[in-house]
């Protein structure tokens, strides 16, 4: 079986690069090829590795609060670049502030994210999720 590709980097202006290394050695160890794009990553970036690869799965961190506004319209590009299907991971420190997490994971699902996670959710949790998607036993 050919292992699924995932991209993975902390997008916007967040520079917390310790969170994508555990991460990027987590699924590697997991059996994924990984492409991870590092910190203070675009949108276009994403898109343009997951076109290029051909990845199987767009996960996105942020830990700076920040990531509700550097993740709005995501999936519409991700669309119109004709990734209509990539399912899309996000989590971490989401928003400023003490937020009720279901209020927050409900705007990201309705920005078309399938996978929100709350801070220090483990990468473990996520690789379930993941390998459920992807069809991995």
């Amino acid at each position: 079986m050919d292992k699924k590709t995932i991209v993975i980097g902390v997008i916007g202006a967040d520079a917390h690069a310790v969170g994508n290394k555990i991460i990027d050695l987590t699924l590697t160890n997991s059996g994924f090829n990984v492409v991870n794009l590092g910190v203070m990553v675009s949108q276009e970036e994403f898109i343009d590795a997951a076109v290029e690869t051909n990845a199987d799965a767009i996960l996105v961190s942020s830990l700076y609060g920040h990531g509700e506004i550097d993740c709005m319209g995501l999936r519409q590009k991700c669309d119109e670049a004709g990734l209509k299907e990539i399912p899309l991971f996000v989590g971490g420190n989401l928003v400023v502030g003490k937020q009720n997490f279901d209020d927050v994971k409900q705007r990201f699902l309705s920005m078309g994210f399938d996978f929100v996670y709350p801070p220090s959710t483990p990468i473990e949790e996520t690789i379930i999720d993941l390998k459920k998607t992807l069809g991995i036993d």
